[in-house]
């Protein structure tokens, strides 16, 4: 098999959990290891200082971090020391998250989240890349400086719907995508991303597509671990109208999973048919792909392995 860059989300347990899983994806070869921030659990940023001082090779990145509850100067100050630590390994992934989130769990008012990511970008970027900023806009101001400039962190951000992969397209080196139908990656994010990028007279970023992943051969067994495990999506308002343009009205109409919505976001079957789909994510443009691992059954450990067995092979 040709070598494929493919990253696995390490997210689940505790803080010595989530690094074992990160450690053992860095023995089996796995090019990139993936953090969550949500709600109230572990954080990313954090984890993945620690991360960077035990680790050689495997790089990390955040799918992602949400703005709202953190400054973007103390999230620069943040990725200052994991970049100190893991020097070329890191990638900063930042995305607005979702208004009941936001405003249930911490308070905020939520609105305009692409001006949101938009402002929040510029001073990370700006501020880790020229060592400075001086900036005053809607929702951030920050005005200061730090010892020397970051410029081997790559900023990505979140992307769902038509305008965030444009604007990932123009202004970010890379969008996330998560539970997106890939048709709908095929046929809208990525002539989004490609439009973006000529408006803003540069190349398109990588898409970075965050997929649901499970080798295992009875599919309706599939469905209804993905029905557990994701199951708040359609729930979201954001996630309920991509799905209706993908072309599935349901999940407006019953905010929950259909069995094609999970058929046509969850990677799944025996080892060749996983490989399969996998690969053709990159032949349509897909840049990397982040395995999200759904594991299945009561040996949780044994299915996680055969998953992740598949990926080590396609990214070798």
């Amino acid at each position: 098999m040709s070598a494929m860059q493919i990253g696995v989300a390490a997210m689940g347990g505790d803080t010595r959990s989530v690094l074992e899983r990160i450690l053992e994806l860095e023995r089996r070869g796995i090019p990139a290891a993936w953090l969550t921030t949500g709600g109230g659990g572990l954080d990313a940023l954090t984890l993945f200082a620690a991360a960077g001082a035990q680790t050689k090779t495997i790089s990390l990145g955040t799918s992602i971090v949400p703005t709202w509850p953190r400054h973007p100067v103390v999230t620069a100050q943040q990725v200052q020391v994991i970049a100190g630590l893991a020097p070329g390994r890191f990638r900063l992934g930042l995305g607005p998250s979702h208004k009941p989130t936001m405003e249930d769990a911490f308070g905020y008012e939520f609105g305009a989240p692409l001006t949101n990511l938009r402002e929040y970008i510029h001073v990370v970027r700006t501020l880790l890349q020229d060592g400075s900023v001086d900036f005053d806009g809607r929702f951030y101001h920050a005005h200061v400086r730090i010892p020397q400039p970051v410029t081997d962190v790559p900023i990505m951000a979140s992307a769902l719907r038509r305008a965030s992969f444009e604007l990932c397209g123009a202004e970010t080196d890379g969008a996330i995508s998560w539970v997106c139908p890939y048709a709908y990656l095929r046929d809208v994010a990525l002539p989004a991303m490609k439009e973006g990028a000529e408006k803003a007279g540069r190349p398109a970023p990588p898409l970075i597509a965050h997929a649901p992943v499970c080798v295992h051969n009875d599919r309706d067994e599939v469905r209804a671990a993905a029905r557990q495990q994701l199951s708040n999506y359609p729930k979201l308002p954001f996630y309920a109208r991509m799905f209706a343009e993908a072309g599935y009205p349901e999940a407006e109409e019953s905010s929950t999973w259909s069995d094609a919505m999970l058929d046509a976001v969850v990677i799944s079957g025996n080892e060749k048919e996983v490989a399969a789909s996998i690969r053709d994510l990159f032949s349509w443009g897909v840049g990397e792909v982040v395995a999200h691992v759904l594991p299945i059954g009561q040996d949780r450990k044994a299915s996680w392995g055969r998953t992740v067995d598949v990926l080590t092979e396609l990214s070798a």
